[in-house]
């Protein structure tokens, strides 16, 4: 797990409005989101029941 350092902005009643975090956390968390994405890609393609076809088959398919 990413260690985070957020600070806060708040506004005059002192709710929390917006969160600052150092850049290199924030290239962490964009870096694991984009992970979860192409794990959720992968997952959802895997559990599709449509015939898979080679690499070799995509290709000559592509090339008609």
């Amino acid at each position: 797990m990413i260690a985070l350092h957020p600070e806060y902005i708040i506004d005059q009643k002192e709710r929390k409005k917006s969160v600052i975090i150092p850049f290199d956390e924030w290239e962490k968390l964009m870096y694991d989101i984009e992970e979860l994405e192409d794990i959720r890609s992968y997952d959802i393609a895997k559990s599709d029941n449509d015939k898979t076809i080679s690499f070799e088959e995509a290709v000559k398919e592509l090339e008609k």
